[in-house]
């Protein structure tokens, strides 16, 4: 207390203009200090912490720190010493206008190098980095921009009342853009699907996400194609993501066979094909359903599963192919549907065995296969 009051007493006792260059040299001096003990604090600091993001942020708030102090000393002084009142009312105002900007851009920085480090590191999804950046730079920007209106004195309230009214307008205007900004926010918090998943949109296009950005979300079909979907359809839609919650895949290979065909010899044969395959995974192990008695076969499926949901249609094929040829190998018929027509003789006009004696039209009716 009694240093405290011999300072006071001392800066009291000094002309204002010597007075308010002591407060001001001494914010200088405390700055420096805090830069150089700051500097080696961190360095001992920042190594024991896992992870960038605390050097990042801490060495950009280290510097907007030092220069607040140093600013600190010229905002003192106006307060100490009387100064005109223009001099006193624009120094503190610009005073305290550097130091907002100054916070404002440090920021703004700690936000652009916090999420692209987040980004390498894996910490968020590459996709949220540009709505997180808008967003982190709107609410800053926004922030400083207002606290300058008020220390310059200048009234906010029908900046406000037009944001107000611009707003609605921008929003009338911009709902889809709004729409698709909230739809990407949706689809990353529920976890709907991630770049590189492989999805099934309700209109039936399927493929694998290439990208997903603030407005849509961009898929490659197996043609090959670029398909751009705006984020807030697919926040309405039904999707079907074959990449999770694992990327294996069961599939289902319907056959077949003739009536009176040996069940267990079928059975053993599509097991032991399914197991040749090298596409089809040993675990779950591939298994053989008798489904129904079709009208014109009795109808088998082949289960089994692959390692990754791009290689479904592959498999099928190669199963397919294998399987048709191990039956024809083997005798087992693969019937088709038939359909026999009689026709009575009584329905056919006279003419037509006139005219046609060799039509293949028998009195006893025709048979058509």
């Amino acid at each position: 207390m009694q240093l405290g009051s011999g300072v006071v007493d001392l800066l009291s006792g000094l002309p204002a203009w010597q007075g308010f260059l002591v407060l001001v040299g001494s914010g200088v001096a405390l700055a420096l200090v805090i830069r150089v003990l700051g500097d080696r604090l961190l360095k001992r600091i920042t190594p024991h912490i896992e992870g960038e993001i605390d050097d990042i942020v801490f060495r950009g708030v280290h510097t907007a720190v030092y220069v607040s102090v140093g600013l600190g000393g010229a905002y003192a002084g106006a307060q100490v010493y009387d100064i005109r009142p223009a001099v006193a009312v624009s120094l503190e105002a610009g005073t305290l206008s550097l130091i907002v900007v100054v916070w404002m851009v440090t920021l703004l920085r700690i936000g652009r190098r916090a999420s692209s480090m987040a980004t390498d590191s894996a910490y968020i999804d590459r996709q949220m980095v540009p709505i997180l950046q808008n967003v982190w730079s709107a609410l800053v920007s926004g922030g400083g921009i207002l606290l300058l209106l008020v220390l310059w004195d200048i009234d906010v309230t029908p900046l406000l009342a037009s944001a107000g009214i611009m707003g609605i307008i921008v929003g009338l205007a911009a709902r889809d853009t709004l729409a698709n900004f909230f739809g990407s926010l949706s689809l990353y918090l529920d976890g709907t699907y991630a770049v590189g998943d492989f999805v099934v949109l309700e209109t039936g296009e399927r493929g694998r996400v290439e990208d997903i950005s603030v407005r849509s979300t961009v898929i490659r079909t197996r043609d090959d194609i670029l398909v751009t979907v705006p984020n807030s359809k697919l926040n309405n839609a039904a999707i079907v993501n074959e990449s999770t919650p694992r990327r294996k895949r069961r599939i289902r290979v319907p056959i077949g066979v003739a009536y009176g065909t040996d069940i267990d010899h079928v059975e053993e044969i599509l097991l032991e094909l399914a197991a040749a395959e090298d596409l089809v995974q040993d675990r779950p192990s591939p298994r053989v359903r008798f489904r129904e008695f079709g009208d014109s076969a009795l109808n088998f499926e082949l289960l089994c599963w692959v390692g990754n949901p791009a290689l479904t249609a592959r498999t099928t094929h190669e199963l397919n192919s294998a399987i048709y040829k191990r039956f024809q190998a083997e005798g087992v018929e693969i019937p088709f549907p038939q359909r026999s027509v009689s026709i009575s003789a009584e329905e056919i006009p006279g003419e037509l065995f006139d005219q046609s004696p060799s039509s293949g039209v028998a009195d006893g009716g025709v048979t058509d296969g």
